[in-house]
């Protein structure tokens, strides 16, 4: 159980792989008003940068559950490097299904709605661990153009155009499962930018470094496609965002 290595080795140096910076995920912290003793549930969490950063500057504390090996791997040492080991915890697992054996005050799922089949699912997981008033974090794409055509759809890696919401939609989305969206905070074209060119860095590198590995050729076909699809379709036609919802 574990993710893709091709998808490893893409964000090997991320410490947030969404696109967002280190100032949009602070931003979002300050912005929920956070407080000491709030307890959190981060499902996909990554490498844990979210999670341990805001133990760090706010006092919250919270499990992280992450497929990935390397990536759990990443945030325990980044707890330990921030000293905040004593108050989150990174398990190795699967975070779809998981729920919380006690309710926390944030429930997030941050760019990996997948583990819930769609955002409305991971908005039906995340509930199940959720303290009544509590807040849930969801991180989404959305469309920021209308795709004027099929190309463009494939180049934002969706198979159909109804695969995403414009953000007027997705709003409107969040709605009709019952939340009010109650803070958000979104990517930008910079952000987008430092996102996808770090893994074009990454697999530059372990192309060097692996020649003859049996992935080299999946690779540099990563490497170039996702320059052209995120340079040509992504940057200009696809949003993302964190949105902050509570229960009506």
């Amino acid at each position: 159980m574990d993710l893709p290595q091709s998808f490893v080795i893409a964000e090997s140096s991320h410490r947030i792989h969404n696109p967002f910076d280190s100032r949009k995920l602070a931003d979002l912290g300050e912005a929920l008003h956070l407080t000491p003793g709030q307890t959190m549930l981060d499902l996909a969490s990554g490498s844990g940068e979210m999670l341990c950063t805001w133990a760090r500057d706010h006092g919250i504390s919270g499990t992280g559950v992450d497929i990935s090996t390397a990536f759990t791997g990443q945030a325990q040492a980044r707890a330990a490097e921030l000293g905040v080991s004593d108050r989150v915890a990174f398990v190795h697992g699967d975070a779809a299904g998981h729920v919380a054996p006690e309710r926390v005050d944030i429930a997030a799922c941050i760019g990996a709605t997948w583990i819930g089949g769609d955002a409305a699912g991971t908005v039906a997981l995340l509930e199940q661990s959720l303290k009544p008033n509590g807040l849930m974090l969801i991180g989404e794409p959305y469309w920021r153009l209308d795709p004027p055509d099929e190309a463009t759809v494939r180049g934002c890696y969706m198979e159909s155009k109804d695969d995403r919401f414009p953000l007027p939609g997705l709003i409107d989305h969040f709605d009709g499962l019952g939340y009010d969206v109650v803070e958000m905070v979104l990517a930008d074209q910079d952000t987008w930018d430092r996102y996808a060119a770090a893994q074009w860095l990454n697999t530059r590198r372990w192309l060097d470094a692996n020649p003859g590995h049996e992935l080299a050729a999946e690779m540099r076909h990563r490497l170039d496609t996702s320059r052209t699809n995120h340079v040509r379709y992504q940057r200009d036609y696809l949003g993302w965002g964190v949105f902050a919802l509570m229960k009506r």
